[in-house]
């Protein structure tokens, strides 16, 4: 019997990454030649514009496989996740750090992301409700946050992840604390915090890692990095230690947690969602939304293996599954 011809809605971002790294359109689709692919190609022109694809023609589709940066799957969950059917979403990655791909085990390597497409695991993943805007892996504010977004993109493309750390450079002396209430599940925190982060990954922002026993990717919680106000010395200090997956308390607040509400008692502040700006906030409430969308991707611990809901009663079988299935 013929295999059913899977139809995918291909969105590439051409100006992400390094120019001598870059992928196009053409050079995935190669990569399914001899597959039942069908492919509906659309690039980016503008931000926003990979929100706009899905919602517009994701419905002919089976799947949808975004390429580009963390920029371009945050707009491609917010488009999915506003269609009646949230089909699974494959990732090529070819942004200028990936921290999501990193977390979820997709190589940069176009003809290895291309085999897990093909292969077609499929796992639910949790992501976060910002105010009114969905994330798929951080929120962030304070010290250091501005540069993922404000680095231009042709030193990106020129000097890869290196332009993060000169522009990091350049807002060390802008680091001061900020005066906040924070409630979450175990309770409420106030204090002066110059850097925070909620975050579904193992890794933020290239430099700091995570405990990968701590991270599960639908557990329908993620991990939460406060760091308190400091001296500029410190900041090395706290830096290090952070690397070396040291949480001193006096220094850093680290917690889990299905929701929080930020409340900013002196300022509006600036947040990056996914590497991309997030706009300025007084209050910020943030929901975890468990295994929200399906992503293609390879087999990995980081996701637990759920079993499905049963249906209403007189529906259930003895028969049980996972959420692990394919395309």
């Amino acid at each position: 019997m013929k295999e059913k011809i899977k139809k995918v809605l291909l969105i590439v971002n051409p100006c992400s990454g390094k120019t001598k790294t870059r992928i196009s359109a053409a050079q995935i689709m190669e990569k399914f030649s001899k597959q039942n692919f069908e492919f509906t190609t659309r690039e980016t022109t503008c931000q926003g514009d990979a929100t706009n694809i899905v919602k517009n023609e994701l419905n002919d589709h089976d799947i949808v496989v975004c390429c580009g940066g963390d920029g371009t799957h945050n707009e491609t969950i917010n488009g999915v996740m506003d269609m009646p059917r949230r089909a699974p979403i494959g990732y090529f990655p070819s942004g200028t750090t990936c921290d999501l791909a990193t977390t979820l085990g997709i190589p940069a390597n176009a003809e290895a992301a291309a085999d897990i497409i093909k292969k077609g695991n499929i796992n639910d993943y949790d992501i976060g409700l910002f105010n009114n805007r969905y994330f798929s892996y951080i929120a962030s504010f304070g010290a250091l946050t501005k540069n993922t977004y404000a680095t231009p993109q042709k030193l990106k493309n020129r000097l890869g992840h290196t332009a993060y750390v000169l522009s990091a450079l350049q807002e060390i002396k802008d680091i001061h604390g900020i005066r906040m209430r924070v409630e979450h599940d175990g309770g409420v925190e106030e204090g002066e915090f110059c850097f925070g982060s909620v975050s579904n990954s193992t890794s933020i922002a290239g430099i700091f890692p995570l405990r990968k026993e701590d991270v599960r990717l639908n557990d329908g919680v993620f991990e939460v990095f406060l760091v308190r106000k400091m001296s500029i010395p410190n900041v090395a200090r706290t830096v290090l230690e952070v690397r070396n997956q040291v949480y001193n308390p006096k220094r850093v607040l680290y917690l889990r947690t299905s929701q929080i509400r930020f409340s900013f008692l002196d300022e509006d502040v600036s947040w990056t969602l996914d590497g991309e700006y997030g706009g300025t906030h007084r209050e910020v409430m943030i929901h975890i939304l468990e295994r929200a969308v399906k992503l293609i991707t390879p087999e990995n611990p980081l996701f637990i293996k759920h079993n499905l809901e049963p249906k209403a009663e007189e529906e259930v079988v003895e028969e049980t599954d996972t959420d692990e299935t394919t395309v």
